[in-house]
């Protein structure tokens, strides 16, 4: 039996003639018929149709655990990134106190004044500059991060451009006569 015959006795069933419950004006539908119909349909599905819709199923996993992957990479990065950045002004902090602590200790002098300002401010000059650095590193990690997660999101549509590559062979080109409906 053709799907589109199951279908007319399904609406039959459902729509067309359904029993009456007596003395009441409630529609019910005869479940295990319905049921035979409907298990009729799905045995009478091409083996193509089912084979593409485990495929949508399957590229839809696929790209939900890539949008997952992608959310837990991308937080990873911004976490590590924050990190760094603290751990670098926290650094610069700590040797621009050291400065400030060997400045006063300096202090007694005018020779020992002018030697203590100019490491002052080169201490203070090296913690801007190797936070700078760590900044970049951090801004490094995290591009690479990204670019990572560009590639396997562009592997990923490959994959589902693939599948729908092998699918278009069994597909019927010409128009249907009815839309089918699940």
């Amino acid at each position: 039996m053709d799907i589109l015959r199951i279908l007319d006795e399904l609406q039959d069933q459902a729509v067309i003639k359904p029993k009456q419950i007596v003395g009441k004006i409630t529609y019910g539908l005869n479940k295990e018929e319905v049921n035979s119909l409907i298990l009729r349909v799905r045995a009478s599905l091409p083996k193509e149709l089912k084979e593409a819709a485990s495929t949508v199923r399957e590229s839809d996993r696929i790209m939900e655990t890539a949008r997952e992957d992608a959310h837990l990479t991308i937080d990873y990065a911004k976490k590590e990134s924050e990190r760094l950045v603290l751990e670098a002004k926290d650094e610069a902090e700590r040797l621009i106190q050291q400065a400030k602590l060997e400045q006063e200790q300096m202090v007694n002098s005018s020779e020992i004044l002018k030697l203590s300002k100019s490491q002052a401010d080169e201490i203070v000059t090296r913690a801007e500059r190797d936070a700078l650095e760590i900044k970049r590193g951090a801004d490094d990690y995290a591009y690479r991060i990204i670019e990572h997660l560009g590639k396997v999101v562009q592997k990923t549509l490959s994959s589902i451009e693939d599948a729908k590559v092998s699918v278009e062979p069994h597909r019927d080109v010409s128009p249907p006569k009815e839309k089918l409906r699940y």
